[in-house]
């Protein structure tokens, strides 16, 4: 394995970066775009594996569709194909085989779907069939699961004939994600009514609107680092908006109290740090509160 060494002759950093869309905003409306009955314009993609998977196998004609290692790409792939006609195989590499589908298979089996196990029960491959004319439209789901498949059941949600009622037992872990998938559904005129441990999508109609998938704030977050370790800094990153969807802005909040300032701009972020003494004594200020 090879290693490198990077050197900084200078500790006063300056300069402007674009950032990728994020991955989870671009997935979500790829997914939006295909259940749309037009096509729009989607700007700033991720160009993350899983995107790139996800566009792929969303404009693909074959029967048999690979989604490698993409864990997101898989999740909202079955639940898409599950409301089309045909058959198709989703399958994905070795270590996709072992992660489990059962919670997705289930609930969408119970909405209409017809998915079948190829391999191991409750993982990957599956065999995606036509729906089936006898279904309900209510579901119940332990809220601790992962949000992508949350994500996923209600993003098709609105295409089903009755809609779809989510029950969610017990404490909602990922909240944040479920609320980006609600606010971008919205964007596209879909309306979701989320009431205590109850989501409810009746039927609607996506309406086609052109996109611009914001930066990853999770990206950005490296250069809050390299700001915070600096003597100086002046970092602009382009392509975050203010309002962000996504759960990792918070760390806008959290490196003000370590000194960096976060100014912001036209679909830009400027990071600044003046002197690195003020750094220091946030950072010691803080770490006194967790002292014994």
């Amino acid at each position: 394995m090879k290693s490198f060494r990077v050197l900084c002759p200078s500790k006063d950093i300056k300069g402007e970066i674009t950032l990728s869309g994020s991955k989870s905003i671009s997935n979500r409306v790829l997914l939006i775009q295909a259940l749309c009955e037009e096509s729009f314009d989607i700007y700033n993609l991720s160009d993350s594996d899983d995107s790139i998977s996800m566009q792929q196998l969303l404009n693909s004609n074959e029967d048999l569709l690979d989604a490698h290692h993409a864990g997101t790409t898989f999740r909202f792939l079955t639940a898409y194909l599950s409301t089309r006609e045909g058959s198709q195989i989703l399958t994905g590499s070795e270590r996709m085989k072992q992660r489990p589908v059962k919670a997705l298979v289930d609930a969408l089996n119970i909405i209409g779907a017809n998915i079948e196990y190829l391999e191991n029960e409750g993982y990957p491959p599956l065999k995606i069939n036509s729906p089936t004319p006898s279904h309900k439209s209510e579901i119940s789901l332990p809220a601790n699961i992962s949000s992508q498949y949350i994500s996923a059941l209600l993003m098709i949600g609105p295409t089903l004939p009755d809609g779809l009622i989510m029950n969610l037992e017990g404490d909602i872990v990922s909240r944040p994600y479920i609320e980006m998938t609600i606010n971008i559904m919205s964007y596209f005129g879909v309306s979701t009514i989320w009431e205590g441990q109850k989501l409810i999508i009746r039927p609607q109609k996506y309406i086609p609107k052109s996109y611009h998938v914001e930066a990853d704030w999770s990206a950005a977050s490296y250069f809050y680092t390299i700001a915070g370790l600096s003597h100086s800094a002046e970092i602009t990153l382009k392509g975050l908006h203010k309002n962000s969807l996504q759960g990792d802005a918070n760390i806008v909040k959290i490196c003000a109290e370590l000194g960096l300032d976060s100014i912001f701009g036209d679909y830009q972020i400027t990071i600044l740090k003046k002197i690195i003494l003020l750094f220091l004594s946030s950072l010691n200020t803080i770490l006194s509160r967790f002292r014994i």
